[in-house]
């Protein structure tokens, strides 16, 4: 598995100092854009994230990695099952670590091309004022 602990991977992508991302990056405005033409948005959290925030409408629930850090199993199987590698995808996690430590593998080991990180994640929606579903 590529993830045994996806918070010492994201360490370790921070410390090295990338400078741009092989993915795109999202502010509220552009992810309301990609929203309204059909592009699919992954909310990477944990349930209890999403109990606790409310997501945001139409996003697809799907577990990255468990409160240790640890890659969920059946993660990637599902994701790539409902994803092609050319498809449009958007991710979302709590404040965009997780997704853009998700977007690099994607796009640098495993040949997606149209990967969208939500920047500053949910709390950045939230804070914005933007609506969430409760659930």
């Amino acid at each position: 598995m590529f993830f045994r602990n996806a918070g010492v991977l994201l360490w370790v992508f921070m410390l090295s100092g990338c400078s741009e991302p092989p993915y795109n990056n999202l502010d509220n405005e552009q992810l309301k854009t990609l929203l309204e033409q059909g592009v699919p948005m992954y909310d990477i959290r944990r349930p209890e994230e999403w109990r606790q925030t409310g997501v945001v409408a139409g996003s697809r629930l799907l577990t990255f990695v468990n409160a240790n850090g640890r890659l969920m199993p059946d993660f990637i199987s599902q994701f790539t099952t409902a994803v092609g590698n050319h498809d449009p995808v958007i991710l979302i996690c709590r404040t965009g670590s997780r997704t853009s430590t998700l977007a690099r593998h994607l796009v640098e080991n495993m040949g997606f091309s149209q990967v969208y990180n939500v920047r500053n994640g949910i709390k950045q929606w939230i804070r914005d004022g933007q609506p969430v579903t409760r659930l």
